[in-house]
């Protein structure tokens, strides 16, 4: 039974969120890592010990506060304890370098940082304040909220240019996203969240508010690894996560996958498109229904789910299938249209490539201190340019075919590198594999694949060119196979192909 609507629906903070699951359910369990526990109380007077922390710092209303940490207790404490201190949330990818995360300090005018135990060491090495979330009782501290329209989180991530850009999230873009996806996802007080892609990403976080506002419960793996990320679901019977395509696919093929009892009702998988075999793989192993979503850090961050109509929710499976891999219809309160190069709508037919661009109330205002991106970022009608290239249907699906700077022109074809990943998932011996174009003196780019094999399969170059000659066209069939024991990854566990292009 899905519980009914938060009573905060009409919050504009995202303090709201945890303080009115304080209010209606104080004694539930909201948060468990291991034999930790911590009822909803407990979370909301942690964060207002934080709160009270930051202001005796001479933290001020409109500052930014750095967090630093892997998935755990104290960092979804520090999602509402920041706020709740009046100041602005700056997330940090803990997989930066020191270098890298200094950037983001200067950058974001930073000057404390919240992090845990695993992070004390890097922490010594930045310029700013260090501080943990208290674990003793909240002092007598009112938050000091900012308005809906001013900014609740900044996070970084970086452009074609490859510059840290501050994705500024307002109160409103926050709690927009987060009802939006209670009433799209019917979230309610029994799910329980896996928190296992990072918290430090959107990919995660946005169901630090969505699951809090409708008090329901949180579980934590500090660190991914495929044989970890399927006990955590097992033993603490989640019902619900988001997981990145690369996870997902490691945890289906891992041994033994589909052996453990599962109580999952839907998983969700964005930030990359997903091949059909895989989430044909998805369902079988966990039992449950499967929703494609996408998103961006600059739209909160969902754009589309894969949440079927009842019409094609009636097709056969093996028909379903299709659209459920398909990167979905628009999330609720998003305007969105594929475009030419022209900045018209392309037909609705499944076929044609254009640009996918959006507007709604989840979309960010721009990026903090840089203007110039800011107005790089938009269209003359007000809609984010996102740089992904897809195709939309006759029901209003789209279907990412890739982005802009990853499709490969060769011999004057192109080629989306998506398209050609999906054939090379089939083959039994790869475990991942990321397509992207390097330069050739006669073709402009040529077709090349890296591939990692599964533990104890084989495969030779010439093998896997075969399997996709049969199957794609040849100008689209890879001319070289680069094996690798890993890929390069971003901090939300997406595939980094500009790595890739260096690397090989």
């Amino acid at each position: 039974m899905v519980s009914s609507k938060p009573h905060s629906a009409d919050a504009r903070n995202v303090w709201h969120f945890l303080a009115d699951a304080a209010e209606r359910a104080p004694d539930r369990v909201a948060l468990r890592q291991g034999p930790r526990r911590a009822s909803y109380r407990a979370v909301r007077d942690r964060a207002i010990a934080l709160a009270a922390t930051l202001q005796q710092h001479g933290v001020r209303t409109g500052d930014r506060v750095a967090v630093l940490m892997h998935n755990d207790l104290d960092h979804l404490v520090a999602y509402f304890g920041v706020p709740a201190a009046g100041a602005i949330l700056v997330s940090l990818n803990a997989r930066l370098t020191a270098q890298e995360q200094r950037g983001i300090l200067d950058h974001s005018g930073a000057r404390w940082l919240v992090h845990d135990q695993a992070h004390a060491e890097r922490a010594a090495e930045l310029p700013s304040t260090e501080l943990r979330v208290p674990s003793g009782p909240a002092p007598n501290v009112t938050p000091r909220l900012l308005p809906a329209d001013e900014p609740a989180q900044l996070y970084y991530t970086s452009g074609t240019t490859g510059s840290p850009k501050g994705v500024v999230l307002t109160h409103r873009n926050v709690c927009t996203h987060a009802l939006a996806a209670i009433e799209e996802l019917q979230l309610g007080e029994r799910d329980t969240w896996a928190h296992i892609a990072p918290m430090f990403h959107l990919a995660d976080a946005w169901a630090t508010f969505a699951i809090t506002a409708v008090a329901g419960a949180h579980v934590f793996l500090p660190q991914f690894t495929a044989p970890a990320a399927l006990d955590l679901l097992a033993d603490e019977r989640v019902t619900i996560t988001n997981l990145v395509p690369t996870m997902l696919n490691l945890m289906v093929k891992e041994p033994g996958a589909g052996d453990r009892s599962y109580a999952l009702r839907v998983m969700l998988s964005g930030g990359a498109p997903i091949a059909p075999d895989v989430v044909a793989r998805i369902m079988q192993t966990f039992g449950c229904d499967y929703v494609q979503t996408y998103g961006m850090t600059e739209t909160s961050p969902y754009l589309t789910l894969s949440l079927l109509p009842d019409h094609l929710r009636a097709l056969p499976p093996e028909q379903r299938l299709r659209w459920q891999a398909k990167t979905g219809r628009p999330f609720r309160g998003i305007e969105l249209k594929v475009v030419d190069e022209h900045g018209e709508p392309v037909p609705r037919d499944d076929a044609t490539v254009g640009e996918i661009r959006v507007r709604g109330a989840t979309v960010t205002p721009g990026y903090w201190h840089n203007d110039a991106a800011t107005r790089a970022a938009f269209d003359e009608h007000g809609f984010l340019m996102t740089g992904d290239l897809a195709t939309i249907d006759e029901h209003g699906f789209v279907d990412i075919k890739d982005r802009k700077k990853d499709v490969i022109k060769t011999g004057g074809e192109t080629v989306f590198s998506t398209e050609v990943e999906h054939v090379l998932y089939e083959h039994e011996a790869v475990l991942e594999c990321a397509v992207f174009g390097r330069p050739d003196a006669k073709w402009g780019e040529r077709v090349t694949a890296a591939v990692v094999l599964r533990p104890n399969a084989t495969a030779s170059a010439d093998e896997l060119i075969a399997f996709c000659r049969e199957r794609i066209a040849g100008y689209k069939t890879p001319k070289e196979i680069v094996f690798l024991a890993t890929l390069p990854r971003t901090g939300s566990g997406k595939i980094k192909k500009r790595a890739l292009r260096d690397l090989c």
